[in-house]
């Protein structure tokens, strides 16, 4: 299949992102009035990446592999040699950069020395940039730190002061740290309006870089931005930055180059893969999305050593997305009950009690799982009690839903929580990620997650929040489809539509502070676990930004694909 122009446009070169750095078909479409059941547009790519040459040949990526080392080792003695002359602005510019490149699993050693003396030491410098970007990476990483070292930018009314207003990487750095918030911040809500209103007005005025990380920024803030696309854009903008170092700035770009080519070959091999799949259980009622999957998938996980686990998502959401497209739109309830009783029994020869249809796709299924046990070393195939018993959950609240839709039966606000979290499938696809992880992912991790505890259970609420308001704004697929939080909002409060998308939204944000709220909170040991719960969450929000639904619209990512997996990066 001969790519699309706007592919070859990308591929020779040519940017297809705007002047915000997202993509140019980010506006979601207009709302349109629900007619009945409706057609999935079939996929944007076809069979584009089973048969895509990339530029990188193997010779070449040996060559760029033994510099990419050099340049690593080089890092590390400069780092070492000059640690104690840093101070803390120093130390956790350096920490921001190495993250925002991509770079911070070759330095893990560094950013643990450097998390040390940024936690134990409180900066000198009065710089608002300096503060809230300590503030916010200690966060990240789970370590609290008080809100009150914003006290010192507040005027006597407890306003935050005018004089910010003329600083604006420091009003950005503000407004990121503060989406670091947890439930009853107020001073932080009070930042986060205070700082929205003021880069609003200035994005327009102030040179790029800035400008296009204040867009990005304004659209999703960088603590709920995919990490991969965070570094796609920042390689660009560093090397813009006066004080940038040569060595850091060299390395980001062949590790990038270095990872997208793995990324290929994976896309390639899960293309094959999917192409099997899809075409040998015959439903044409299913979305064809590998691709927008695969993009889903590496927004979550982008680093070298977890290729195993992106293979494992993305085969368990590819198994599941026709799942959930029969039971959600297609099967009758008969059919959705023999399918659940099938799952339950996990043998193929329950296959006879499905009507044709579903027969292969239940093989298929079994058949997948079999290989991921085969492929797993024997101290971990113990993980795979842990994945089926979830993708048997899984299926059986879907069936829960088909039966709530076939009854027409409108659930309060906690019964639609309480099973979308479920749907939502993120509890599942964590199980089935942890499985590809090294020894980091230990037994109380599994334990852990199947328990659905509470920062599983918001992660999965942000998910379905966002596909939810998506669906509300953009119309449902069929008539008889379960309501979403919204719609459920309306009924059980009685309000409008736009008083209901408000309290969703609301509640979407809360749910965020909770996950910041748990990852601060939680058993260290569990933190790889806790931070791949945020990494889904993270991924999700650049599929629904501005309502969209980019997995069921392939088209409305097709250029961000084009850019993160085609467009070529300059070595010098």
């Amino acid at each position: 299949m001969a790519p699309s122009s706007k592919v070859a446009a990308v591929m020779n070169g040519q940017p297809m992102i705007n002047n915000s750095g997202q993509s140019s078909t980010l506006q979601a479409p207009a709302v349109g009035a629900d007619t009945g059941d409706k057609e999935f547009a079939p996929s944007v790519w076809g069979d584009f990446f089973v048969t895509y040459v990339p530029p990188v040949s193997q010779g070449s990526e040996e060559r760029m592999r033994e510099r990419s080392e050099q340049l690593k080792g080089q890092v590390h003695q400069v780092f070492n040699a000059s640690f104690d002359a840093l101070d803390v602005a120093d130390l956790v510019t350096y920490v921001d950069t190495l993250e925002r490149l991509g770079l911070d699993n070759h330095f893990r050693e560094v950013i643990g020395a450097a998390l040390d003396r940024i936690r134990a030491e409180e900066p000198e410098s009065n710089s608002l940039h300096i503060v809230a970007l300590r503030f916010r990476l200690l966060r990240q990483h789970g370590i609290w730190v008080s809100a009150d070292v914003f006290d010192k930018f507040r005027d006597d009314t407890g306003s935050f002061s005018s004089s910010l207003c003329s600083d604006p990487r420091g009003l950005l750095s503000l407004y990121n740290a503060a989406h670091m918030a947890v439930p009853g911040e107020v001073v932080l809500d009070e930042a986060i309006v205070f700082t929205r209103g003021q880069l609003e007005g200035i994005k327009s005025k102030v040179r790029s870089p800035i400008s296009k990380q204040i867009s990005r920024a304004l659209d999703i803030a960088l603590p709920r931005f995919t990490r991969r696309l965070e570094t796609m854009h920042y390689i660009t903008e560093y090397e813009h930055e006066e004080a940038h170092d040569s060595l850091i700035l060299e390395l980001a770009r062949l590790n990038f180059i270095l990872v997208r080519a793995l990324h290929l070959r994976e896309l390639k091999d899960l293309s094959i893969w999917w192409r099997d799949l899809y075409d040998t259980v015959k439903l044409p009622y299913a979305r064809d999305r590998l691709v927008e999957n695969y993009f889903w998938t590496s927004g979550v996980l982008h680093e070298e050593e977890y290729s195993l686990a992106r293979m494992f998502f993305a085969k368990a959401f590819g198994m599941a997305s026709p799942l959930d497209d029969t039971f959600d739109a297609h099967a009758t309830l008969e059919e959705c009950h023999k399918l659940q009783e099938a799952m339950q029994r996990w043998d193929e020869s329950e296959a006879s009690i499905l009507p044709e249809y579903l027969s292969m796709l239940y093989i298929k299924t079994l058949r997948n799982f079999n290989e991921f046990e085969d492929i797993l070393e024997p101290n971990k195939k113990y993980r795979m009690v842990y994945a089926k018993e979830a993708y048997k959950l899984f299926t059986q609240n879907y069936l829960q839903e088909a039966i709530w839709s076939s009854k027409k039966y409108s659930p309060s606000l906690k019964e639609h929580e309480d099973l979308s979290i479920m749907t939502s499938g993120l509890p599942m696809l964590t199980i089935m990620t942890l499985m590809g992880y090294g020894d980091e992912a230990t037994q109380e991790a599994f334990e852990w997650v199947s328990t659905v505890p509470e920062m599983v259970r918001a992660s999965a609420h942000v998910t379905r929040l966002l596909n939810d308001l998506s669906s509300y704004k953009l119309g449902k697929r069929k008539k008889q489809d379960m309501p979403s939080a919204v719609e459920t909002y309306m009924v059980e409060k009685g309000v409008t539509g736009e008083e209901a998308v408000k309290a969703i939204a609301a509640l979407l944000e809360n749910r965020w502070r909770i996950l910041n709220q748990e990852i601060m909170d939680i058993d260290h040991t569990l933190l790889p676990a806790a931070q791949l719960v945020v990494n889904i969450a993270r991924a999700t929000e650049i599929i629904y930004v501005h309502g969209r639904d980019a997995y069921t619209s392939g088209e409305d990512l097709k250029d961000l694909v084009t850019t993160l997996f085609l467009k070529q990066v300059p070595l010098i």
